[in-house]
């Protein structure tokens, strides 16, 4: 069997035969699938591992466009048969109803084509500034000015590194530097950590405070440590430093953000690995300043935070209403499964929907601001035999979503769509 890799215009490619016939069977689970994309890590020869695209084929014939990726921060623990390459095969699954399965092979033979598809592309857009472009418009903006502390304006502009997001049609629909807390920026990360090997030195890399504030902070990128391109997704992983005290690098994230091509919105993936550069890393604050959080432009803190409203597993609530979980009384939302915000910006109303999973560290805490933001938080603790690895999902789209809608998207990223090999 060979397997066929399409060129950037979709031309056959005689590559080496594999040993044996590869076919995967997908399976729904307890759920509906509709557009999932599907993650398959693979064991593969050698002289395949730096291949990127390919086809595989439905039982009715159809040929669905994937991805070879070098394995992400969720697979990178998997290992490669003998002599072998690790690669991880992604497709799109059109549906498949719950209880159902489907299975795929890669191609043996060329797929004629039409057109050339969408791909994703990284373009460096300013200094400081990466964009992911999808069929030559912005998706993403990776934010990564050098740390600047010089000038009192110049560090908060450069104190931490983040990403915007645009909406399907390329609204910039995230907020930057300025504004209503000027530290809140589009898809960003941080916590009050504690380190110094039982010293207690705490760093707030939420606010990331100036000297001398005893939890002064800055979070700095420090390389890229891979990318990848094609047709069904977009990513990147970048390593930053996590600096407290006088400077000190005391902690190094792996921050990996993939966007998915999925009909109908923005799927956006965000993994991160925190590795203490010595002893232990503690951590922990409030549902308001700690974990991951999504900001949407400043204009709903200024115009339109009235018409902001959440949608949780519970319902739809009413506008301006809020629900977080309480530090003094320890009471409120936690571990929700997934949380949704609808805001209007440029006369638009966006739906956020946030996606935990139950791998994530727990107990989750809830946050969500009228303003635009919505997020959760935990405690943990990070050494360097066990770092902290998280990963969460966020779905945008244009209009409104129903209950229904976001627990689908929400099953998809928790319980995913099962895959075996052959």
């Amino acid at each position: 069997m060979r397997l066929l890799i399409l060129s950037a215009t979709l031309l056959a490619a005689a590559l080496p035969v594999l040993a044996k016939d590869l076919t995967i069977t997908v399976t729904a689970g307890k759920h509906d699938r509709t557009n999932v994309p599907v993650c398959v890590p693979l064991s593969l020869p050698k002289d395949l591992a730096g291949r990127t695209e390919a086809a595989v084929l439905a039982p009715d014939g159809v040929a669905h466009l994937a991805q070879l990726t070098s394995p992400s921060l969720m697979t990178e623990s998997i290992a490669p048969a003998a002599g072998e390459a690790r690669r991880d095969l992604h497709f799109v699954l059109p549906s498949l109803k719950a209880g159902d399965a489907l299975t795929f092979t890669l191609s043996s033979g060329p797929v004629t084509r039409t057109a050339t598809p969408a791909v994703f592309a990284w373009k460096d857009a300013a200094p400081g500034e990466t964009d992911l472009l999808y069929n030559g418009h912005p998706v993403l903006r990776y934010m990564h000015a050098a740390f600047d502390d010089s000038t009192k304006e110049k560090r908060e502009q450069t104190f931490k590194v983040y990403h915007h997001l645009f909406a399907p049609a390329g609204e910039l629909i995230t907020k930057g530097p300025g504004g209503l807390y000027t530290h809140h920026r589009g898809l960003f990360y941080g916590f009050k950590a504690t380190y110094g090997a039982g010293k207690g030195v705490t760093a707030d890399t939420w606010h990331c405070p100036p000297p001398p504030n005893k939890m002064e902070a800055h979070l700095a990128h420090e390389k890229t440590l891979a990318s990848e391109a094609g047709p069904l997704l977009g990513r990147h992983r970048v390593q930053i430093g996590w600096h407290g005290t006088g400077k000190e690098r005391f902690a190094v994230e792996e921050r990996e953000l993939t966007v998915y091509a999925v009909p109908h919105g923005r799927l956006v993936e965000f993994a991160s690995k925190l590795t203490p550069v010595k002893g232990a890393v503690k951590v922990d604050g409030d549902p308001q300043h700690a974990g991951f959080h999504f900001r949407a432009s400043n204009e709903v803190a200024d115009t339109t935070k009235g018409e902001t409203y959440y949608l949780r597993p519970d319902g739809k609530d009413k506008p301006g209403a809020t629900r977080n979980w309480d530090p003094k009384t320890k009471q409120g939302p936690v571990n929700l499964p997934w949380d949704a915000m609808s805001f209007v910006v440029g006369g638009k109303r966006y739906t956020a929907a946030y996606l935990d999973r139950p791998a994530n560290p727990k107990e989750a805490r809830s946050s969500e601001r009228d303003y635009g933001r919505l997020g959760s938080y935990f405690v943990a603790e990070a050494t360097e035999k066990k770092p902290l690895l998280v990963d969460y999902r966020l779905w945008l789209q244009e209009g409104e979503m129903t209950g229904a809608g976001v627990a689908a998207k929400s099953a998809d990223f928790a319980e995913p769509a099962g895959a075996t090999v052959k």
